[in-house]
This record gives C-alpha cells, structure tokens and sequence, in this order.
C-alpha cells in the first residue's frame, strides 16, 4: 500500500494489508519476503558506471567522430601517416577526458561513507519475540523496527507508537526545523495537511503518522511498521528520476552546432576543391586524396584535445579551490551560467537553528521572558528539541543565570502532539515553606502559541510582574505582534507560568493544571543567513548571474533570509500554484519569480525545466534527496560532499566547502576556459578557412598543386602545436564580467569575414613566388610550395597573437609566456623545415635569402591590416571573442 493509504488505514488495517503483526514477522516468513522483494538498497549513478563504460563515453565526442571518419578515409587511400596524425589527435584527447572524468568519480566516491546501517528490529524466532540488530538492507514490508534518536530511518513505515518523536526530514524538504510524527490515523478522503488544515496535503512527506526511509530521528522514540522497502520507498521514486538521462546541456547543444556548421563548410568545399582539381590536373585520384587533405585543413584536428585540456587545466584549478569536477564539461557550463537556482537552508543559511527574540506581548525585548523559557527548557527530562539548546544557548551567555542553585524540578508535564506545549513545575530553594507560609510551586508552560494562549486568562504587561486580564484588546494586541514576526520570518513560542499551590500527598501534576495561566511573551527563532550570503549574492551579481532560491520552507521564512542577504524578491511562486501550471504556463511565469517555496521535489524539477526552456543556461545548488532530480534536469548540477549520496550522484560538481564564494570562483574559472576554447575555435576555423580558400584559387590558376597534400597535413599540425599553450592563456578582464555561451553563428560570421585576410596574403606570396622568384612551372613546384608553406604557417602562427585579444596584442594585452614560447618555437621550426631531411621528405627545398626580406615585410601588412579589420569588427558587431 502507498503512504497515503497507510496513513488513513487504521493501525490494525495497515498490520492486515502487509501480513504481519506487533510482534513482527517469523524469520523464515522475512526470509521468504527478502526474495520477493529483494534487498532494501537503492542504486547510485556511480555503481553503474565501469570504467570502460566511461572509456567509451570518452570516445562519444562529434568532434572526435570526425577524426576518426577523416582517419579511416586516409587508412583507405593508402595515406597511413595521416591516419596516424589524426588517429592519435583523437586518442590523446578522448583519453584525457576519460582519464579527468575517471579521476573525479573516483573522488567522489571516496566520498561516500561506507558504513553500514543497522536497524532493531523484532522478529519470531522458535515461537518467541526477539529483538535482532540487523543490515538495514535485510528490512522487508511487515517487520517491526525500534527508532530512538540518532537514527536513520530505515525504511518508509507507518508509526505504530511513539513518545515524543521528533523526525529531520531537511534531505527532502529544505526545512531545518524536524517533523512531529505520532501514530495518529488521519480521516478517509483528502488527508489535511497538519500546517494547514483546511488544505489537502499533496505531499507525502507532510503525513503526520509516516516516516520515510532516509529521514533521521532528531529525538523521541517509536515504533514503525515497514509499508515499503528498498525500490518501491519515497527516496526510490526520487533516486529513478537523479538517475535518469540528463537531458543536453549548453556545452553539448554548442559543441553540436559547431560541428554541424564545420560538416557544412566541408560538404561545400570539399567536392568544389575535387571537382576543380580533377578537370584542370586530370588526375582524379590525386584530386581526391587532395580533396580529403583540404577536409583535414578545415578540420580543427585539435580541437577535442585542446577543448578537453582547458577543462581538465579548469578542473585542476577549481581543485584547489575545494571543488571536484565530476564531469568535464561543467566547467563551460559554469562559465555560461546566467541563471544559478539554490535550495536555502545550508547555502544561504547556517542551517541551524537560532533564538533570535524575545519580547512580550507588545514586541518589547524583556530578558524576564527569556529566563523562564530558559527555565523550562533547562528542567525538562525528555530528548531536548533543536528549540530547547537554542534558549539555553542563548540563556547561558548570562553567566550569572544560575538557575540549578535557585530551582529544583517537582514535576513536569510532558509535550504531546494534541497540546503542543509542555510544562515544568519547578520550587525555589530558597523559599520559606513553614506551615503558615504560602507555598506554592512554579509552573512554566512553553509551546505553539495558539496552544499555550488557550490556557492564558492573564498577561504580563511589564518586567515588574504587573499582570493585567487577558481581554479581546489584549489578544488583539499579542496576536498583531505574532503577525508581525511572522512576517519577518521568525518562528515564535509562547512562554507562560503560573504560581500554584503546592499539592498535599505527593500528588502529580496533570493537564488541568496548565489553566488560569499569565502569558509572558515569547521567543522567536531563525535558521540565520550564512555569514558569506550577502557577499557571494553581491559577487554572482557583478557577474551577471540572476539567483533564484528553490526551497521546501515557506514564504515568509525565505523572504526573511532574501532581505537579511540583500535579495530582492521580485516575485514569490508556491509549490501549491506550481501544481496548477501547464509546462507552458509555468514557463512564463518562472522568468519574473525568484523565491519558489513550498516546493516538492518534482516540482524544484518542473521549474528547472522551465527556465531552462526560456533559454537560461541553468546550474542547481542542493544537497538534498528532494534535490536530486533538479541536480539532474539542470545544465550544471552542483552539490556538496555533505550532502546526500543520491544528490552527489546527480551533480556534476562536487562542493568541498558549501559557500557560495566558492562558487562565485568556478563561475571565473569557467568563463575564463570557455573563452579560451572560443580562442582556438576561432583562430582554428578562421585560419583553416582562409587557407582552403587560398587552395581552391590557386587550384584554379596554377598548373600544379600549390601545396602537397602531406604538406598541408604538417602545416595544420604544427599549426596546431603552436596553439597547445592557449588553455594557459591570460584572458582580458571585460571577457569574465558576463555569461559566455555557444554563439554558434558568431562563429561562422568570423570565419566569413576574418579568414579572407589571410587568403589576400597567400595570394601576394603566390605572387610573389610567381614573378618574382619565377616558380611558374611544374619543374619549380618545390619552389613554390615551399614559401607557400613558410608564409602560410607564419601568418597562421602570427594569428594566434591577433586573434586572443580585442586589443593591440602585446602592447595592450600581453600573453601567457607558455603561448609566446609555443607560437615562436613553432615559428623556428617552420622556418628550418625547408632546410631539413624532413622538408625534403616531404617535398620542400631551401628557400633564397632575399625571400625572407619579402617575408617580414608580409607579415608586416598581414598584423596592421588584420588590427584594423579587428577594431571594424568590434564596432560593427560588438563582440570579438
């Protein structure tokens, strides 16, 4: 049966729909059962991953796919060196991704403690009630399991019986204050929710007679019937949507446009290249292999390598900022990230519970109030509340509050969940109790406010004692200063005593006595905002990211910490309305909101999936259960190693220390990877176009090839080296102040209007080779191949400088010195190629003196014409990288 039906059965309905009894289940009807239903464990994302599977998700790459198309087309035509450039171009890059991704989740796996739970359990043996200490994993429906404080509850169950059974259900509500449970049976039809009784409750979790496995007893004890275990528990349902298929995130969707623009210009050029070289060279084959050669120039071979080296050099330095990154490609995601949504309790707050006021009935402080709540809190023999340490906490910083000397406990009258208060009667030490004395005894009642109202007929109305009667303008007047705390966000508890007379033959108190009493006034606490909040809010909005708190808490507890932290609320969504939208209703509304309370898991996962169809670049901050399937909807998902296990499996990002500061620095550390990838991107597709365009007009005019397909293929590679060191780079400081994300037709606008520059000046140095230095016959091919190879590998290199930055290069933004090392090492070698074993290898010779001169005075024009088409571009597009 499911919780709802467990909840309004009878206690004898719920023992006849699971086949058991008080006494628990026979072991061999338990063992019998362990075989039907199977163990009481859920699945982590992690335990499904082998490292082979992550090997071969490592491979599945667009990019990595064309590399090794483009290699098996030149393993088919004979061409075994190229295949062997590009073949290892696509095992280096999809082994340093598979080797980061291994690592990570290695890391957080470490994380994930390997203790195993127990749970007490009766069960019949040879005809006898036994109580057994078991592996909560051997739990099935029908046992009786004994919770006491400190517990993880083991299983979903219905209570049979309790005694002030207090539950912490903050994994999937975000409430850091713990649910009363009892074994109460709720009424047939719509169970009431206990917050609100005229409303249904639509959330099993707010069942007043259930507990679910994953929850933890914060005090009291009990007695639970298991109704559900291991996949068909509460944490189950959320722990199958965590594990699910994350749907595509940023990155992926980018990096699927890239390809697809770069497959386009192929299926445009290359055949264009083919065709023309096979009709005015006439040989088809040579035009061919060319024709595949010009596909690899177009290709940024390097550009899984170089992509996964900047996140895997992202992910180091995120490392020693306390962060593990459980997927690479996060890191973009974070760099991208304009909208980022957060549980609140732990992140904006301290996730602790804090007495913040104490006051009488016109909100005035009054330390007299403090004192007696300090008073029953301190003398009450049950399991102290999260409430209980935060007054005695508070009390004690009185260092001469020493309420053990003055008072000794007479009796008590413990809390029930129908009172909802509790009372402790108390008598001064240092009383005079002689027969003529008025003996009398202290009662003091503490507990929620209308409860402890209710026996009130007096009030307080100063530190003096003065008492006045309990009349409608008085009520009127405490229930106005209620209202206004409770608008602040504060949760109150009233505080009342009463002087009685002392009762003769050791009689106890009851009930009854917990009449005529004098309210005092009341304490309010607060889970505090977090000392970090208010700067990491300020911080993420430098950097153009909107926060939008998702929480299980209500409105006025999350509007209360949004003031405290400096977050204006522009607009409040309950969970209630949230039920009511349509996907599409719900996505126009999301954009103008940023406080969502009294939120379900599935409904956190409805509004991610919102915001992110109106086109936000998404990240979720939890560490919940109720978390977990928000984790996995968003486009990255963050959480920390505190946190639940279902939670860190869904996330993408591993928090060591749960600060919002922390995450402030990824954000940096992911827009500067990010624009470094778009750095190669572009340096890449522009160069390359302009070189195929160079190729198909000198195809066009020249009686040979102006450059042999293995030259090509080496000019590209160590083209390609010299821009290794961009992961190391220095990005300009305008270029980390925004959101980047994928501009995909950005891309193909700089290819168009860029990559020509460089093609003016292969067709100058074609020129050049031509009338100058007379390489205009197929005998000079070498010649002219020769500086075509040289010129075109230096302006490449050259363009590494003109394209990192906006600015002038060197002069404006220097580089990292790990590029300037990389792009004039690549530069020497391309100048000695000509003269070496290898340049003759592969059709090159020694180029004249006087070529050089010409060469500077290129390459001279080449870097003033492209700094003034930059400036051009920037003012016509407003945007470079």
């Amino acid at each position: 049966m499911d919780a709802f039906e467990a909840s309004q059965a009878t206690i004898d309905e719920v023992f006849s729909a699971v086949d058991s009894s008080s006494h628990g289940l026979p072991s061999t009807e338990a063992a019998r059962r362990l075989q039907c239903f199977g163990r009481n464990a859920t699945l982590h994302a992690d335990q499904q991953r082998s490292w082979y599977w992550q090997l071969l998700k490592a491979f599945n790459n667009p990019f990595v796919f064309v590399l090794l198309g483009l290699a098996t087309v030149s393993l088919v035509t004979d061409d075994f060196a190229g295949a062997l450039v590009l073949g290892t171009m696509a095992l280096v890059s999809s082994s340093l991704a598979f080797w980061q991704e291994y690592r990570s989740s290695r890391a957080a796996e470490a994380l994930r403690s390997l203790v195993h739970t127990q749970a007490v359990v009766s069960r019949i043996e040879a005809g006898a009630r036994a109580q057994l200490s078991i592996d909560m994993e051997l739990l099935v429906p029908g046992d009786m399991v004994s919770l006491s404080a400190g517990d993880l509850v083991p299983a979903d169950g219905r209570v049979v019986a309790s005694r002030h059974l207090h539950v912490n259900q903050a994994t999937f509500t975000g409430e850091s204050l713990p649910a009363e449970k009892a074994p109460t049976a709720l009424p047939a039809g719509p169970a009431k929710s206990p917050q609100s009784p005229t409303n249904p409750v639509t959330d099993a979790l707010e069942l007043q007679n259930m507990c679910f496995m994953g929850t933890t007893v914060v005090s009291g004890s009990a007695t639970l019937l298991v109704t559900a275990t291991g996949p068909y528990t509460y944490f189950a349902t959320l722990s199958k949507h965590a594990l699910g298929k994350r749907p595509q995130t940023s990155f992926d969707q980018g990096v699927k446009q890239v390809t697809w623009l770069l497959i386009r210009f192929m299926a445009i050029l290359v055949p264009i290249v083919f065709v023309i070289n096979g009709f005015t060279k006439g040989d088809w084959y040579q035009a061919f292999y060319f024709g595949i050669s010009v596909a690899v120039g177009l290709t940024p071979e390097m550009l899984p390598m170089i992509v996964t080296a900047n996140l895997a050099r992202g992910a180091l330095v995120l490392s020693r900022c306390q962060v593990i990154v459980k997927q690479l490609s996060a890191i973009q995601n974070l760099g991208a990230l304009d909208v980022l949504c957060t549980d609140k309790t732990g992140t904006l707050t301290a996730d602790a519970v804090v007495l913040e006021n104490h006051f009488d009935i016109r909100g005035q402080g009054s330390a007299v109030v403090l004192w007696h709540a300090y008073l029953n809190s301190f003398f009450q023999t049950g399991l102290r509340s999260l409430l209980d340490e935060a007054i005695i906490t508070q009390a004690q910083r009185h260092e001469d509050w020493d309420v053990a000397q003055q008072y000794e406990v007479v009796d008590e009258i413990p809390f029930d969940f129908t009172r909802k208060r509790m009372s402790v009667v108390l008598k001064d030490k240092f009383a005079t109790h002689g027969p003529t004395s008025k003996c009398t005894h202290l009662l003091v009642c503490k507990g929620a406010v209308e409860e402890v109202v209710s026996c009130c007929s007096r009030i307080q109305v100063n530190n003096n004692g003065d008492e006045e009667p309990l009349d409608a303008a008085a009520t009127h007047q405490l229930y106005e200063t209620v209202e206004r705390y409770h608008r602040e966000g504060e949760r109150l508890i009233a505080v009342a005593y009463a002087k009685t007379p002392m009762k003769c033959d050791n009689k106890k108190y009851t009930v009854e006595d917990e009449a005529e009493l004098t309210l005092m006034g009341f304490v309010s606490f607060l889970d505090p905002p977090k000392e970090s909040a208010a700067a990491a809010v300020q911080a993420l909005k430098a950097q153009g990211i909107e926060l939008k708190v998702l929480t299980g808490d209500n409105e006025l507890i999350t509007r209360k910490v949004c003031k405290d932290i400096g977050l204006v609320v522009t607009g409040v969504l309950l969970g209630s309305d949230v039920a009511y939208f349509t996907d599409t209703e719900l996505a126009e509304t999301v954009a103008g909101v940023n406080v969502f309370a009294k939120l379900s898991p599935v409904q956190k996962c409805r509004i991610v999936q919102a915001l992110r169809s109106n086109g936000c670049t998404l990240g979720f901050l939890g560490d919940g259960i109720n978390d977990a399937p928000a984790l996995k909807q968003a486009d990255v998902g963050i959480s920390v190693d505190t946190g639940t296990d279902i939670a860190k499996d869904a996330a993408d990002i591993i928090l060591l220390e749960k600060n919002l500061l922390v995450l402030e620095r990824g954000v940096t550390e992911g827009r500067r990877t990010f624009v470094n990838i778009i750095k190669y991107m572009k340096m890449a597709a522009s160069s390359n176009f302009g070189n195929v365009l160079s190729v198909v007009g000198a195809s066009i005019m020249l009686p040979f090839l102006p450059m042999a397909p293995m030259q090509l293929l080496v000019q590209n590679l160590l083209y390609d080296l010299s821009q290794t060191a961009i992961p190391f780079d220095a990005v300009d400081p305008e270029y980390l102040s925004a959101p980047r994300r994928w501009a995909v037709p950005d891309l193909g606008r700089f290819m168009l209007c860029i990559g020509p520059i460089s093609s003016v000046f292969d067709y100058s140095t074609f020129l050049l080779m031509w009338f100058v230095f007379g390489a205009d016959d197929v005998k000079s091919t070498a010649l002219f191949q020769s500086g075509w190879f040289v010129e075109g590998l230096l302006s490449q290199t050259l363009i590494v400088h003109m394209i990192r930055t906006s600015k002038v290069p060197f002069l404006e933004s220097s580089p990292n010195p790990a590029v300037t090392i990389a792009t004039v090492s690549v530069a020497i070698v391309g100048l000695c190629i000509p003269m070496t074993p290898l340049g003759t290898a592969i059709g090159l010779i020694p180029l004249p003196a006087e070529y050089y001169a010409w060469l500077c005075l290129i390459l001279t024009a080449y870097c003033v014409l492209t700094q003034q088409l930059k400036r051009m571009y920037v003012r016509c597009f407003e945007t470079w990288l």
